[in-house]
């Protein structure tokens, strides 16, 4: 059985009794960053052994896990946050079990684009979910153009090195448009901003923006 286990987004309180129930009893834990887990696993006395399984190791570490689970190991995936497979290379592990007719079972919990996107008090009955928009100024304002007239709420992760670039995009674009940004969600210092791109910007431009960004347009 391969796991698909969500875990904190920031607060590690936020872990469903059944993610720490599956992490205890599996034989592995595979992570995106075993460093970022171990926190997670000691924090709830948990001392399962664990594994990397990230973006560049996932060609040979992917047909491994896949060996084991054909033993009958029980494996758990989880990423740094969130749920496995949204924006990390969990999916490729996900669709290898699937190929070799290995059974998934996916354990629910914390995603902070549904957080954010609930916090915006937008629409969210449809929305886009863009991921990371791209990082070429020419390439991220054209696709920021080609969403511009689609009637669906728009979600997009964005970094703290170009969150800046990226609102000045979105303001010319936009225009007034209500927007939303959050970062840290679920941390200490939480922070959801709403307005205009451009308040927003020129907020952002008088305190440094840090860590991962949510917008919501």
């Amino acid at each position: 059985m391969l796991y698909i286990v969500a875990t904190p987004i920031g607060n590690l309180k936020d872990i469903t009794l059944r993610a720490l129930e599956v992490l205890q009893s599996v034989d592995l834990v595979a992570c995106e960053d075993t460093r970022h887990t171990r926190i997670l696993l000691e924090h709830y006395n948990i001392t399962t052994p664990t594994t990397s399984y990230f973006q560049h190791n996932r060609l040979t570490k992917g047909p491994y896990l896949i060996g084991l689970l054909k033993e009958g190991k029980q494996v758990a995936l989880v990423s740094d946050a969130g749920m496995p497979g949204i924006l990390d290379p969990g999916y490729k592990l996900i669709n290898l079990a699937i190929a070799q007719g290995i059974e998934i079972n996916v354990i629910p919990g914390p995603s902070a684009l549904i957080n954010a996107l609930v916090a915006s008090g937008k629409p969210a009955h449809k929305f886009i979910f863009e991921g990371f928009l791209p990082q070429k100024a020419g390439s991220r304002r054209n696709r920021l153009k080609s969403l511009a007239n689609l009637k669906y709420t728009i979600v997009c992760y964005e970094s703290c090195h170009r969150i800046l670039s990226a609102l000045q995009d979105i303001a010319e674009i936009y225009g007034q448009r209500p927007v939303i940004v959050a970062r840290e969600l679920t941390k200490k210092f939480e922070e959801i901003k709403r307005g205009s791109a451009k308040e927003i910007l020129d907020a952002f431009k008088k305190q440094k923006p840090r860590g991962e960004f949510i917008v919501v347009l």
